[in-house]
Protein backbone atom coordinates (compact mmCIF):
# COMPACT_ATOMS: atom_id res chain seq x y z
CA UNK A 1 0.00 0.00 0.00
CA UNK A 2 2.86 2.28 0.89
CA UNK A 3 4.68 1.46 -2.33
CA UNK A 4 1.53 2.17 -4.28
CA UNK A 5 1.16 5.56 -2.60
CA UNK A 6 4.79 6.40 -3.28
CA UNK A 7 4.34 5.31 -6.89
CA UNK A 8 1.26 7.54 -7.25
CA UNK A 9 3.13 10.52 -5.74
CA UNK A 10 6.06 9.85 -8.04
CA UNK A 11 3.75 9.67 -11.05
CA UNK A 12 2.05 12.93 -10.11
CA UNK A 13 5.45 14.58 -9.71
CA UNK A 14 6.59 13.37 -13.11
CA UNK A 15 3.32 14.53 -14.66
CA UNK A 16 3.62 17.99 -13.11
CA UNK A 17 7.23 18.21 -14.20
CA UNK A 18 6.34 17.26 -17.77
CA UNK A 19 3.53 19.81 -17.82
CA UNK A 20 5.89 22.50 -16.51
CA UNK A 21 8.57 21.63 -19.05
CA UNK A 22 6.00 21.61 -21.84
CA UNK A 23 4.64 24.98 -20.70
CA UNK A 24 8.13 26.49 -20.58
CA UNK A 25 8.99 25.05 -23.97
CA UNK A 26 5.82 26.48 -25.48
CA UNK A 27 6.50 29.83 -23.88
CA UNK A 28 10.08 29.90 -25.15
CA UNK A 29 8.97 28.91 -28.64
CA UNK A 30 6.30 31.59 -28.60
CA UNK A 31 8.89 34.18 -27.62
CA UNK A 32 11.27 33.07 -30.35
CA UNK A 33 8.83 33.34 -33.26
CA UNK A 34 9.45 36.44 -35.38
CA UNK A 35 6.64 37.37 -37.75
CA UNK A 36 7.29 39.30 -40.95
CA UNK A 37 5.31 42.25 -39.58
CA UNK A 38 7.50 42.33 -36.48
CA UNK A 39 10.61 42.18 -38.65
CA UNK A 40 9.39 45.13 -40.75
CA UNK A 41 8.59 47.13 -37.63
CA UNK A 42 12.07 46.51 -36.21
CA UNK A 43 13.68 47.48 -39.54
CA UNK A 44 11.73 50.74 -39.71
CA UNK A 45 12.91 51.61 -36.20
CA UNK A 46 16.53 50.44 -36.40
CA UNK A 47 17.80 50.29 -39.99
CA UNK A 48 20.71 52.68 -40.48
CA UNK A 49 19.94 53.62 -44.07
CA UNK A 50 16.38 54.54 -43.11
CA UNK A 51 17.71 56.65 -40.22
CA UNK A 52 20.10 58.50 -42.55
CA UNK A 53 17.36 59.11 -45.12
CA UNK A 54 15.06 60.37 -42.34
CA UNK A 55 17.75 62.80 -41.14
CA UNK A 56 18.32 64.01 -44.70
CA UNK A 57 14.59 64.71 -44.95
CA UNK A 58 14.78 66.73 -41.72
CA UNK A 59 17.55 68.80 -43.33
CA UNK A 60 15.38 69.40 -46.40
CA UNK A 61 12.48 70.47 -44.19
CA UNK A 62 14.71 72.86 -42.24
CA UNK A 63 15.83 74.46 -45.51
CA UNK A 64 12.25 75.33 -46.45
CA UNK A 65 11.98 78.86 -45.08
CA UNK A 66 11.29 82.38 -46.35
CA UNK A 67 14.66 83.49 -45.07
CA UNK A 68 16.52 80.80 -47.01
CA UNK A 69 14.62 81.88 -50.12
CA UNK A 70 15.84 85.48 -49.65
CA UNK A 71 12.44 87.03 -48.85
CA UNK A 72 13.28 88.45 -45.44
CA UNK A 73 15.45 91.47 -44.57
CA UNK A 74 18.89 91.12 -43.02
CA UNK A 75 19.88 93.14 -39.98
CA UNK A 76 23.56 93.54 -39.14
CA UNK A 77 25.12 95.08 -36.05
CA UNK A 78 28.66 96.44 -36.48
CA UNK A 79 31.28 98.00 -34.27
CA UNK A 80 34.67 99.32 -35.42
CA UNK A 81 37.30 100.69 -33.04
CA UNK A 82 40.55 102.11 -34.51
CA UNK A 83 43.43 103.43 -32.40
CA UNK A 84 46.79 104.94 -33.35
CA UNK A 85 50.02 106.28 -31.85
CA UNK A 86 52.08 108.41 -34.25
CA UNK A 87 54.78 111.02 -34.45
CA UNK A 88 53.06 114.00 -36.10
CA UNK A 89 54.32 117.17 -37.75
CA UNK A 90 51.92 119.84 -39.04
CA UNK A 91 52.69 123.05 -40.94
CA UNK A 92 49.80 125.45 -40.99
CA UNK A 93 48.96 128.06 -43.58
CA UNK A 94 50.44 130.81 -41.42
CA UNK A 95 53.77 129.01 -41.24
CA UNK A 96 53.29 127.68 -37.74
CA UNK A 97 54.81 124.26 -37.28
CA UNK A 98 53.47 121.81 -34.68
CA UNK A 99 55.30 118.67 -33.74
CA UNK A 100 54.14 115.94 -31.35
CA UNK A 101 55.58 112.61 -30.35
CA UNK A 102 53.29 109.72 -29.42
CA UNK A 103 50.22 111.53 -30.70
CA UNK A 104 47.23 109.39 -29.95
CA UNK A 105 44.10 109.08 -32.08
CA UNK A 106 41.09 106.83 -31.94
CA UNK A 107 37.74 106.45 -33.67
CA UNK A 108 34.74 104.39 -32.64
CA UNK A 109 31.85 103.55 -34.96
CA UNK A 110 28.91 101.27 -34.17
CA UNK A 111 25.35 100.85 -35.26
CA UNK A 112 22.69 98.60 -36.74
CA UNK A 113 21.96 98.34 -40.45
CA UNK A 114 19.04 96.79 -42.32
CA UNK A 115 19.14 95.53 -45.93
CA UNK A 116 16.10 94.17 -47.72
CA UNK A 117 15.80 92.98 -51.29
CA UNK A 118 12.25 93.91 -52.21
CA UNK A 119 12.43 92.85 -55.87
CA UNK A 120 14.78 90.51 -57.69
CA UNK A 121 12.78 89.51 -60.74
CA UNK A 122 10.69 87.01 -58.72
CA UNK A 123 13.79 84.90 -58.10
CA UNK A 124 13.01 84.58 -54.39
CA UNK A 125 9.56 83.10 -55.13
CA UNK A 126 11.04 80.53 -57.53
CA UNK A 127 13.67 79.72 -54.88
CA UNK A 128 10.95 79.13 -52.27
CA UNK A 129 9.10 76.75 -54.63
CA UNK A 130 12.37 74.97 -55.36
CA UNK A 131 12.98 74.42 -51.64
CA UNK A 132 9.48 72.92 -51.37
CA UNK A 133 10.25 70.59 -54.26
CA UNK A 134 13.56 69.58 -52.68
CA UNK A 135 11.64 68.60 -49.56
CA UNK A 136 9.33 66.48 -51.72
CA UNK A 137 12.43 64.94 -53.30
CA UNK A 138 13.70 64.05 -49.82
CA UNK A 139 10.31 62.49 -49.10
CA UNK A 140 10.53 60.39 -52.26
CA UNK A 141 14.08 59.28 -51.41
CA UNK A 142 13.01 58.27 -47.91
CA UNK A 143 10.05 56.37 -49.34
CA UNK A 144 12.36 54.59 -51.80
CA UNK A 145 14.75 53.65 -49.00
CA UNK A 146 11.91 52.34 -46.84
CA UNK A 147 10.33 50.33 -49.66
CA UNK A 148 13.71 48.87 -50.65
CA UNK A 149 14.47 47.84 -47.08
CA UNK A 150 11.02 46.36 -46.57
CA UNK A 151 11.52 44.34 -49.75
CA UNK A 152 14.88 43.15 -48.42
CA UNK A 153 13.27 42.17 -45.11
CA UNK A 154 10.46 40.30 -46.87
CA UNK A 155 12.79 38.49 -49.26
CA UNK A 156 15.23 37.47 -46.51
CA UNK A 157 12.42 36.48 -44.15
CA UNK A 158 10.70 34.20 -46.67
CA UNK A 159 14.08 32.82 -47.70
CA UNK A 160 14.39 31.73 -44.07
CA UNK A 161 10.91 30.18 -44.20
CA UNK A 162 11.91 28.24 -47.31
CA UNK A 163 15.16 27.09 -45.72
CA UNK A 164 13.30 26.07 -42.59
CA UNK A 165 10.95 23.97 -44.70
CA UNK A 166 13.94 22.37 -46.40
CA UNK A 167 15.49 21.62 -43.03
CA UNK A 168 12.30 19.84 -42.02
CA UNK A 169 12.34 17.88 -45.28
CA UNK A 170 15.98 16.89 -44.79
CA UNK A 171 15.23 15.93 -41.20
CA UNK A 172 12.41 13.67 -42.37
CA UNK A 173 14.64 12.00 -44.93
CA UNK A 174 17.19 11.31 -42.17
CA UNK A 175 14.42 9.58 -40.22
CA UNK A 176 13.62 7.47 -43.28
CA UNK A 177 17.30 6.68 -43.84
CA UNK A 178 17.59 5.61 -40.19
CA UNK A 179 14.63 3.27 -40.66
CA UNK A 180 16.24 1.91 -43.79
CA UNK A 181 19.52 1.31 -41.94
CA UNK A 182 17.67 -0.45 -39.13
CA UNK A 183 15.84 -2.68 -41.60
CA UNK A 184 19.08 -3.45 -43.42
CA UNK A 185 20.78 -4.43 -40.16
CA UNK A 186 17.85 -6.65 -39.18
CA UNK A 187 17.83 -8.30 -42.61
CA UNK A 188 21.59 -8.82 -42.37
CA UNK A 189 21.21 -10.35 -38.89
CA UNK A 190 18.72 -12.94 -40.07
CA UNK A 191 20.71 -13.61 -43.22
CA UNK A 192 18.34 -12.02 -45.77
CA UNK A 193 20.72 -9.22 -46.81
CA UNK A 194 24.41 -8.77 -47.40
CA UNK A 195 26.80 -6.50 -45.54
CA UNK A 196 26.92 -4.33 -48.66
CA UNK A 197 23.26 -3.36 -48.16
CA UNK A 198 24.02 -2.21 -44.61
CA UNK A 199 27.04 -0.21 -45.77
CA UNK A 200 25.05 1.45 -48.57
CA UNK A 201 22.32 2.39 -46.09
CA UNK A 202 24.93 3.85 -43.75
CA UNK A 203 26.57 5.87 -46.55
CA UNK A 204 23.21 7.27 -47.68
CA UNK A 205 22.35 8.18 -44.08
CA UNK A 206 25.66 10.02 -43.71
CA UNK A 207 25.06 11.80 -47.01
CA UNK A 208 21.67 12.97 -45.74
CA UNK A 209 23.25 14.20 -42.50
CA UNK A 210 25.85 16.18 -44.47
CA UNK A 211 23.10 17.80 -46.55
CA UNK A 212 21.23 18.63 -43.35
CA UNK A 213 24.30 20.24 -41.77
CA UNK A 214 24.97 22.29 -44.92
CA UNK A 215 21.38 23.47 -44.98
CA UNK A 216 21.52 24.27 -41.27
CA UNK A 217 24.65 26.36 -41.82
CA UNK A 218 22.94 28.31 -44.62
CA UNK A 219 19.87 28.80 -42.42
CA UNK A 220 22.00 30.17 -39.55
CA UNK A 221 23.91 32.54 -41.85
CA UNK A 222 20.66 33.86 -43.34
CA UNK A 223 19.43 34.56 -39.81
CA UNK A 224 22.54 36.64 -39.24
CA UNK A 225 21.87 38.49 -42.51
CA UNK A 226 18.30 39.29 -41.43
CA UNK A 227 19.56 40.53 -38.06
CA UNK A 228 21.98 42.77 -39.95
CA UNK A 229 19.14 44.25 -42.04
CA UNK A 230 17.17 44.76 -38.83
CA UNK A 231 20.25 46.49 -37.32
CA UNK A 232 20.37 44.32 -34.22
CA UNK A 233 22.82 41.87 -32.66
CA UNK A 234 23.88 39.09 -35.01
CA UNK A 235 23.61 36.49 -32.24
CA UNK A 236 19.92 37.10 -31.55
CA UNK A 237 18.15 33.81 -32.22
CA UNK A 238 14.58 33.50 -33.43
CA UNK A 239 12.20 31.34 -35.40
CA UNK A 240 10.13 32.27 -38.42
CA UNK A 241 6.70 31.18 -39.51
CA UNK A 242 6.46 27.82 -41.26
CA UNK A 243 4.27 28.80 -44.22
CA UNK A 244 4.55 31.10 -47.23
CA UNK A 245 1.30 32.76 -48.23
CA UNK A 246 1.34 34.16 -51.77
CA UNK A 247 -1.09 36.82 -52.95
CA UNK A 248 -2.42 35.24 -56.14
CA UNK A 249 -4.87 38.03 -57.03
CA UNK A 250 -2.53 40.68 -58.40
CA UNK A 251 -3.64 42.35 -61.67
CA UNK A 252 -1.12 43.93 -64.05
CA UNK A 253 -3.37 46.86 -65.06
CA UNK A 254 -3.92 47.83 -61.42
CA UNK A 255 -0.21 47.55 -60.64
CA UNK A 256 0.69 49.73 -63.64
CA UNK A 257 -1.81 52.40 -62.57
CA UNK A 258 -0.38 52.42 -59.05
CA UNK A 259 3.18 52.57 -60.34
CA UNK A 260 2.43 55.65 -62.46
CA UNK A 261 1.14 57.41 -59.34
CA UNK A 262 3.42 56.30 -56.52
CA UNK A 263 6.56 54.58 -57.77
CA UNK A 264 9.26 56.54 -55.87
CA UNK A 265 11.84 56.36 -58.68
CA UNK A 266 9.39 57.78 -61.23
CA UNK A 267 8.25 60.32 -58.66
CA UNK A 268 11.87 61.39 -58.17
CA UNK A 269 12.32 62.06 -61.90
CA UNK A 270 9.12 64.12 -62.02
CA UNK A 271 10.28 66.22 -59.06
CA UNK A 272 13.71 66.70 -60.68
CA UNK A 273 11.98 68.13 -63.76
CA UNK A 274 10.07 70.61 -61.61
CA UNK A 275 13.30 71.61 -59.86
CA UNK A 276 14.96 72.22 -63.25
CA UNK A 277 12.05 74.42 -64.35
CA UNK A 278 12.31 76.48 -61.17
CA UNK A 279 16.05 76.78 -61.70
CA UNK A 280 15.36 78.32 -65.12
CA UNK A 281 12.98 80.83 -63.50
CA UNK A 282 15.73 81.89 -61.10
CA UNK A 283 18.18 82.36 -63.95
CA UNK A 284 15.69 84.41 -65.98
CA UNK A 285 15.15 86.68 -62.97
CA UNK A 286 18.57 88.23 -63.71
CA UNK A 287 16.98 90.01 -66.70
CA UNK A 288 14.95 92.15 -64.31
CA UNK A 289 16.27 94.94 -62.09
CA UNK A 290 17.11 94.25 -58.46
CA UNK A 291 15.87 96.76 -55.90
CA UNK A 292 17.18 96.85 -52.35
CA UNK A 293 16.19 99.07 -49.44
CA UNK A 294 18.70 99.93 -46.75
CA UNK A 295 18.64 101.82 -43.50
CA UNK A 296 20.97 102.12 -40.55
CA UNK A 297 21.36 103.90 -37.26
CA UNK A 298 25.02 104.67 -36.54
CA UNK A 299 27.06 106.31 -33.84
CA UNK A 300 30.62 107.57 -34.40
CA UNK A 301 33.16 109.20 -32.13
CA UNK A 302 36.76 110.25 -32.79
CA UNK A 303 39.62 111.77 -30.78
CA UNK A 304 42.90 113.25 -32.02
CA UNK A 305 45.79 114.70 -30.05
CA UNK A 306 46.70 117.14 -32.81
CA UNK A 307 44.65 118.96 -35.41
CA UNK A 308 41.98 121.55 -35.85
CA UNK A 309 39.38 119.15 -34.38
CA UNK A 310 40.48 117.12 -31.41
CA UNK A 311 37.12 115.48 -30.75
CA UNK A 312 33.96 114.82 -32.76
CA UNK A 313 30.87 112.64 -32.43
CA UNK A 314 27.81 111.94 -34.56
CA UNK A 315 24.75 109.75 -34.43
CA UNK A 316 21.73 109.42 -36.66
CA UNK A 317 19.64 107.51 -39.16
CA UNK A 318 20.67 106.73 -42.71
CA UNK A 319 18.30 105.32 -45.30
CA UNK A 320 18.02 104.85 -49.03
CA UNK A 321 17.68 102.34 -51.82
CA UNK A 322 19.78 100.78 -54.51
CA UNK A 323 18.68 99.53 -57.91
CA UNK A 324 20.79 97.55 -60.36
CA UNK A 325 20.22 96.03 -63.78
CA UNK A 326 22.40 93.64 -65.67
CA UNK A 327 23.03 95.39 -68.99
CA UNK A 328 25.70 93.14 -70.47
CA UNK A 329 27.58 90.22 -68.91
CA UNK A 330 29.42 88.75 -71.85
CA UNK A 331 26.35 86.74 -72.97
CA UNK A 332 26.54 84.67 -69.74
CA UNK A 333 22.81 85.15 -69.20
CA UNK A 334 21.93 83.61 -72.58
CA UNK A 335 24.35 80.75 -71.97
CA UNK A 336 22.92 80.00 -68.51
CA UNK A 337 19.35 80.01 -69.81
CA UNK A 338 20.28 77.71 -72.67
CA UNK A 339 21.94 75.24 -70.28
CA UNK A 340 18.92 75.33 -67.95
CA UNK A 341 16.56 74.56 -70.84
CA UNK A 342 18.73 71.61 -71.86
CA UNK A 343 18.57 70.33 -68.27
CA UNK A 344 14.77 70.53 -68.41
CA UNK A 345 14.80 68.54 -71.65
CA UNK A 346 17.05 65.95 -70.01
CA UNK A 347 14.58 65.73 -67.13
CA UNK A 348 11.75 65.02 -69.58
CA UNK A 349 13.82 62.30 -71.24
CA UNK A 350 14.63 60.79 -67.83
CA UNK A 351 10.91 60.63 -67.00
CA UNK A 352 10.12 58.88 -70.29
CA UNK A 353 13.04 56.49 -69.76
CA UNK A 354 12.00 55.67 -66.20
CA UNK A 355 8.38 55.18 -67.24
CA UNK A 356 9.38 52.78 -70.04
CA UNK A 357 11.76 50.91 -67.73
CA UNK A 358 9.06 50.68 -65.06
CA UNK A 359 6.48 49.25 -67.49
CA UNK A 360 9.02 46.74 -68.83
CA UNK A 361 10.02 45.59 -65.34
CA UNK A 362 6.36 45.28 -64.32
CA UNK A 363 5.49 43.23 -67.39
CA UNK A 364 8.46 40.89 -66.96
CA UNK A 365 7.90 40.52 -63.21
CA UNK A 366 4.19 39.84 -63.71
CA UNK A 367 4.89 37.11 -66.28
CA UNK A 368 7.34 35.51 -63.84
CA UNK A 369 4.70 35.83 -61.14
CA UNK A 370 2.11 33.97 -63.25
CA UNK A 371 4.60 31.24 -64.09
CA UNK A 372 5.51 30.78 -60.43
CA UNK A 373 1.83 30.51 -59.47
CA UNK A 374 1.43 27.67 -61.97
CA UNK A 375 4.59 26.03 -60.65
CA UNK A 376 3.18 26.08 -57.12
CA UNK A 377 0.16 24.02 -58.20
CA UNK A 378 2.32 21.65 -60.23
CA UNK A 379 4.96 21.12 -57.53
CA UNK A 380 2.27 20.60 -54.88
CA UNK A 381 0.85 17.72 -56.95
CA UNK A 382 4.35 16.35 -57.54
CA UNK A 383 5.04 16.36 -53.81
CA UNK A 384 1.81 14.47 -53.08
CA UNK A 385 2.67 11.87 -55.75
CA UNK A 386 6.25 11.52 -54.50
CA UNK A 387 5.02 11.09 -50.93
CA UNK A 388 2.59 8.38 -51.97
CA UNK A 389 5.30 6.68 -54.03
CA UNK A 390 7.70 6.77 -51.07
CA UNK A 391 5.08 5.26 -48.75
CA UNK A 392 4.53 2.36 -51.15
CA UNK A 393 8.28 1.96 -51.62
CA UNK A 394 8.90 1.77 -47.86
CA UNK A 395 6.30 -0.97 -47.52
CA UNK A 396 7.80 -2.93 -50.39
CA UNK A 397 11.30 -2.49 -49.00
CA UNK A 398 10.22 -3.91 -45.65
CA UNK A 399 9.05 -7.09 -47.30
CA UNK A 400 12.09 -7.16 -49.57
CA UNK A 401 10.37 -6.85 -52.98
CA UNK A 402 12.46 -3.90 -54.22
CA UNK A 403 16.16 -3.09 -54.29
CA UNK A 404 17.96 -0.49 -52.19
CA UNK A 405 18.58 1.58 -55.32
CA UNK A 406 14.84 1.79 -56.00
CA UNK A 407 14.25 2.74 -52.36
CA UNK A 408 16.90 5.46 -52.51
CA UNK A 409 15.51 6.81 -55.78
CA UNK A 410 12.01 7.08 -54.28
CA UNK A 411 13.45 8.75 -51.20
CA UNK A 412 15.40 11.30 -53.23
CA UNK A 413 12.40 11.96 -55.46
CA UNK A 414 10.35 12.78 -52.39
CA UNK A 415 12.91 15.13 -50.83
CA UNK A 416 13.52 16.85 -54.18
CA UNK A 417 9.78 17.27 -54.69
CA UNK A 418 9.43 18.90 -51.27
CA UNK A 419 12.36 21.21 -51.97
CA UNK A 420 10.98 22.18 -55.39
CA UNK A 421 7.54 22.88 -53.91
CA UNK A 422 9.05 25.05 -51.20
CA UNK A 423 11.22 26.85 -53.75
CA UNK A 424 8.22 27.44 -56.04
CA UNK A 425 6.38 29.12 -53.17
CA UNK A 426 9.43 31.22 -52.35
CA UNK A 427 9.96 32.31 -55.96
CA UNK A 428 6.29 33.24 -56.27
CA UNK A 429 6.58 35.29 -53.09
CA UNK A 430 9.66 37.05 -54.47
CA UNK A 431 7.68 37.88 -57.62
CA UNK A 432 4.85 39.27 -55.51
CA UNK A 433 7.29 41.39 -53.48
CA UNK A 434 8.97 42.70 -56.65
CA UNK A 435 5.63 43.68 -58.22
CA UNK A 436 4.46 45.51 -55.11
CA UNK A 437 7.81 47.25 -54.79
CA UNK A 438 7.61 48.49 -58.39
CA UNK A 439 4.04 49.66 -57.81
CA UNK A 440 5.12 51.47 -54.63
CA UNK A 441 2.40 49.52 -52.88
CA UNK A 442 4.34 47.31 -50.51
CA UNK A 443 2.79 47.48 -47.05
CA UNK A 444 4.61 48.94 -44.04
Amino acid sequence: MKKKAIKMIHSKYIFKTLVLVLFCALKINAQEILTVDDAIKIALENNYEIKIASNNLLIDKANVSYGNAGMLPKATATIVDNNGIQKLSQTRADGTVNNMDNARSNSLNYGVGLDWTVFDGFKMFAKKEQLDELKKLGDAKLKLTIITKISDVNATYYDLVQQQQQLMALDSTIVISNQRLTLAKNRFTIGKASKLEVLNAQVDLNTDKVAFLRQKELYTNTKILLNQILAREAKIDFKVMDTILVDNKLVLAELSALAEKQNPQLETQIINKKISELQLKQIKAARYPTIKLNTAYNFSESHSSLGFTTQSSARGLNYGFRASLNVFDGLAQNRNEKIAKIQIENSKIAIEQQSLLLNSELTIAFQTYLTNLELIDLEEKNEAIAKQNLSITVDKFRIGTITTLEFRAAQLNYINAKVRYSNAQFQAKLSEIALKELAGNISF
